[in-house]
This record gives structure tokens, sequence and C-alpha cells, in this order.
């Protein structure tokens, strides 16, 4: 990796950034890899970096249609939590967090992880009974969470409307102090510059057209540039998994949703936590830019569509007028929509699929960002062994057969 002097940089900046040393990515593919990623957003890069860093895979290739981290990974609120019901759940998402709180010393780059707390509100006594249950499920299984009255709440988040008379009341709430944000493009960039040093080639503008088989199993991959040979090929495409999974001749138990995002122009510091309010479906936080990062609920039509509609934003907006009336002539900035890939238990899937070779991760739904690191991790053993790693195993294709969902979605009424 190639080191530059302050002048350098001072250099480089002035004369249009003519000049830098590429830290990843290769224009034209090789003819046959070890192993082929279809995907370049966040897990598709970590599952090529542990493919090289665990298990000593170099002949790698990550496949993007697009340009890195210009899916998915770049279209979030960068939320991350591991505040889970279930142990399969609350084991893997924790797994997550722990490798966010190293990543950037592992990746030697700086994703910004700050880890400010993830704040759910309680509107009512029955969201209080529901929250001091989740909480228990969460000491259970090993994870931090606090339960708020109302008066803590409002110490932690002084703009919210706390008052008698607030048109959505705050009874309290739970707090998990390990979860945060991260910069999501700092992540792509980090683990894609990571995979290139292991031996990984990047390829950006390569469509996966179709897949080739031989004996019954995967031996390749065609694409915009070429057909490419390779033992094993893994799919990591988000909200077109089930698009490109068909090509193969594989139906997955998925549909596509679009999962709106808006920022609004900058301020002062006002808000240094994560809020989420379950019953309204309206979450936000404050970057170090000073802009509001606000989410919602999805827009509940299939569609591939990255814009959502308008009812849904002026749900959420109205819900975060109603809680924080000060934030109410802040203008939005920007508005965009993910398309996230949602399973009927509202779970992920991660697992080999019926075609020898051919592996998936996909389901994400609305959380696939927080889970990237244990995602890339779980999922580039399953490539390199053949078989689902141990915190991956209950969420394979065998649980739509064994009935053993594990629905966060139903069980504690936040989605994934």
């Amino acid at each position: 990796m190639q080191r530059y002097s302050l002048a350098a940089l001072l250099r480089h900046g002035l004369n249009g950034h003519r000049g830098w040393q590429a830290n990843w990515g290769v224009e034209q593919p090789q003819a046959s890899y070890d192993a082929i990623v279809i995907g370049g957003g966040g897990h598709g890069l970590a599952t090529a970096y542990y493919l090289a860093e665990n298990h000593g895979l170099r002949r790698v290739a990550v496949l993007e249609k697009g340009w890195i981290g210009g899916g998915n990974t770049g279209r979030n609120t960068t939320i991350i939590r591991s505040n889970y019901l279930f142990p399969e759940s609350a084991a893997f998402y924790d797994f997550s967090v722990k490798l966010y709180e190293k990543l950037s010393r592992t990746l030697n780059y700086n994703i910004m992880f700050s880890q400010r707390g993830m704040i759910l509100l309680a509107h009512s006594r029955h969201d209080m009974e529901n929250v001091s249950r989740w909480a228990s499920a969460m000491h259970l299984n090993g994870i931090d969470a606090e339960i708020l009255d109302a008066a803590r709440v409002k110490k932690l988040v002084p703009i919210i409307d706390a008052s008698p008379s607030a048109r959505i009341p705050i009874y309290g709430g739970m707090n998990q102090p390990r979860g945060g944000s991260a910069r999501h493009d700092a992540v792509a960039w980090g683990y894609a510059r990571a995979a290139a040093a292991r031996g990984v080639d990047i390829v950006q503008n390569c469509e996966v057209l179709g897949f080739e088989t031989a004996a019954g199993r995967i031996s390749g991959v065609v694409t915009s540039k070429g057909t490419i040979a390779a033992p094993k090929v893994a799919i990591a495409v988000a909200g077109h998994s089930s698009a490109l999974a068909a090509k193969a001749g594989i139906e997955l138990p998925v549909n596509s949703y679009a999962l709106q995002a808006f920022v609004s122009e900058p301020v002062k510091p006002m808000l240094d936590t994560v809020v989420l309010s379950p019953a309204t479906g309206m979450y936000f936080s404050q970057s170090d830019k000073g802009e509001l990062v606000i989410g919602g609920g999805l827009d509940l039509y299939a569609s591939y569509a990255q814009r959502g509609n308008f009812p849904t934003v002026e749900k959420t907006v109205a819900a975060m007028v109603d809680m924080f009336p000060s934030v109410g002539r802040l203008r939005f900035m920007r508005q965009w929509a993910g398309i996230v890939d949602v399973v009927h238990d509202s779970s992920p899937i991660i697992d080999r699929t019926s075609v020898p070779g051919l592996y998936i991760n996909c389901g994400w739904g609305t959380g696939g960002f927080k889970a990237i690191p244990a995602g890339g991790w779980t999922f580039a053993h399953t490539i390199a062994h053949d078989d689902p790693h141990p915190l991956a195993k209950p969420f394979g294709f065998a649980r739509f057969t064994s009935g053993a969902m594990i629905d966060e979605a139903a069980a504690a009424g936040i989605a994934h």
C-alpha cells in the first residue's frame, strides 16, 4: 500500500486527484478463480476478506454490477445493535458487534464506529412490559441492556417531548449502551482495501448474466466481461437475491421491498444516541457532520425502485415531529431507498443451495449493515468448508421444512 507525505496529499488534492494509486480493483477478471463472490457490498466484500484472511484462499474475485458499496451498503442508516430476543439471533448479532468493536484495528481503516447507545422507546404500559421481557432475554443471552423510565429517557434525549400532554406519550424504554453507528462507506472501503491487499480481485461494472454447471455442480459464471470459471460461487446481492438465484434455477422464499431514509440539513450537536420508536417505525441519529439521519418502515409493496413513496415519508416525518417538535423546521437534504430482501420469518439465509458449489447470503431485511462482519465471517466459513458455520446453522434452508423459524419481528415487534 502506497503512503503519501503531507506535501503529496496537498499536491494530489489540488490537481484534481490525478495520480492516486488505486487501493483495490482490476479492470478485467482472470479466466478462473478458486471462489467467486457476487456482490460488492459490505457482505460480499467481508466474505472475500475472510476467505483470504481466515481460510487462506487467495484466488478470489468479487464481481460487482455497479460500484463498490453502491447498493444497500451505501443506502442505509448505519445502525449497529444486537438487541434481539431469541438466543440464535442474539449470538449472531452480538458476534457482529464484537467484530465491529475492533474492526478499525483489524482493517487498519477508521470505520468511525461510535458506541453511543441504542434506545427503544416505550409509549404505553404494554410497551414497558415488552421491553422488560426483551431486556431480560438479552441479559440471559449475555448482552447489555438497561430499562429506562421516562425521566431517564428525557435525560439521555433532551429534545424529546416527554410532557404529560405529548401526543405520543413517553413511558420509558430500553437502552443497549454498546449499540451505535458506523460510517457505511468506510466499512465497504475498509473491507475492499484489506481484501485487495490479500490478493482478492475486485471487479466493478461486471454484471453476472448466468451460471455454468458441469456434472450437476457449479463450474463458473457468465458475465458482461466474459465467462469466468470457479468451483465455488457465492451470492451476496441483498434485494436482488431472488432474481439472481432464479438464473440458477433456484426459487428463494424472499420478497424485495423499498426501505426509505432521509437526511436533514446539518445542525449543531443535539443528539448523541440512536433513538427508535417501534410503535411508529421511526428511528434517527445525528451524524458527525450534524445531519439527522432518519428512517422509517418498509414501503409494503414489492419493488426494485430505489425511491419509495410519499405516504411512508409522511408517516415517518409526522411521528418524528410529534416526538421531537424542535426539528420540525429542518429541511431535508436527501432522500433515498434501498432494496431489502425479506424472508417470511424476518431472519436471514446463510447456506448452501440445492446446486452444489453455489452458496447464498440473503434475507437481511432492514438490518443487513449491522450484520456485515458476522455475515462475512460465517459465510466465508460456509464456502470454505462447504458446511455452515455454527452461528449460521439456525439460519439455513432447513428451517423452512423443520418449522424452526426465528421470527424476531413477530416475537419482539422489530424487524431484522
